[in-house]
């Protein structure tokens, strides 16, 4: 594990380059009304696990679970499909063709959003993305390409296809020109964190966030400052070979990292959004990477717990269990309550 001390938190990264965006939204009254109104939605489970606190030598670990998340296994049910919603309210959805790029969950939920309110959905995929994963796309009603050698790659992809059909893009991570869907899509994911807050009897010491473009770590930090204040420490946790937060809080500013394929596959991004970067740099406390085994290690431990999910889903746990040699400057000891998030399930 690497780990980088945020020099920006509290008053925010002033680089030029992200004068012009949004912080993260806060308005999580929104999505949670909407939710309310979907009949596949749920609250998803909040676990302590004994088990993981005792190994990882801390007092408690809570768990938020979206392995259940509207039977699309993922927190990232909450994102796109939640701004397809909203364009639907806004009369734009139906009969639109939503395009996409995606090296996981979100693709599924672009499907999934454009199925339920009769748009039609793109989703382009890396080469390096599970036939399996393909295969799912197709069964929910997507048109899946393949193009690219990464993520970035089919993302530029998509970007031009859905210029030249005049269709809408519909991203999860932010740049420059790209700024509002992605911006509502963080705003869905506000109710997960809506729900920790009612879920929650005390206020965690520390929250570990794992991070690829950074739009869910980005959103949960915000609420975290916003409900908890400066409290608890909040980790932002990436794989080494895709650290585009933890480079670009390094530089000061926005930077496209390069690296081979992670096994943390849904967190291989090189490149951060500009939005979540703009709320990370002010709210996030620590950025470390972790190892390829570091990444295995707390997926085997996530499901040695009963708790199976990927090196993606558990790299918060990952993140906490590879803190081990760096308690003190995390002021992690005994006492120490941890929230993580679960983001997805093992089938994903």
């Amino acid at each position: 594990m690497k780990i980088l001390k945020n020099p920006f938190r509290r008053v925010g990264m002033s680089n030029p380059a992200l004068t012009d965006f949004p912080a993260p939204s806060l308005d999580w009254q929104r999505p949670v009304d909407l939710l309310k109104r979907c009949p596949r939605a749920g609250v998803t489970p909040l676990t302590q696990s004994e088990t993981l606190a005792k190994h990882c030598d801390v007092a408690e670990v809570i768990l938020k679970d979206e392995r259940s998340r509207m039977g699309l296994g993922s927190f990232k049910a909450l994102g796109a499909a939640y701004v397809i919603a909203c364009d639907h309210a806004a009369g734009i959805a139906r009969g639109a063709t939503y395009i996409t790029a995606s090296a996981g969950n979100h693709g599924m939920s672009v499907a999934a959003g454009a199925a339920a309110f009769g748009a039609y959905s793109v989703v382009y995929i890396a080469e390096t993305v599970p036939q399996s994963f393909a295969d799912r796309l197709a069964q929910v009603g997507a048109q899946v390409v393949r193009e690219g050698a990464d993520y970035e790659a089919s993302m530029q992809a998509a970007a031009r296809a859905a210029k030249a059909q005049r269709a809408i893009l519909l991203s999860d991570s932010s740049w420059p020109g790209y700024v509002e869907r992605p911006h509502r899509l963080m705003e869905g994911y506000l109710a997960l964190m809506a729900e920790v807050f009612e879920q929650m009897v005390q206020t965690p010491t520390h929250v570990f966030l794992q991070a690829g473009v950074g739009g869910l770590a980005g959103s949960a930090a915000a609420m975290v400052r916003d409900h908890w204040g400066d409290g608890p420490r909040v980790v932002v946790v990436e794989p080494e070979a895709a650290p585009a937060l933890f480079a670009s809080i390094e530089a000061g500013a926005p930077v496209a990292t390069s690296g081979p394929s992670s096994q943390m596959g849904r967190l291989d991004c090189k490149e951060p959004s500009y939005i979540a970067l703009k709320g990370l740099a002010r709210d996030g406390d620590f950025f470390v990477t972790l190892s390829e085994e570091e990444g295995l290690e707390g997926a085997r431990l996530a499901e040695e717990s009963g708790l199976a999910s990927t090196p993606s889903g558990a790299a918060g746990l990952a993140g906490l269990l590879a803190s081990s040699r760096h308690r003190s400057t995390l002021s992690l000891d005994e006492n120490a309550r941890v929230l993580l998030i679960l983001s997805e399930s093992p089938e994903t």
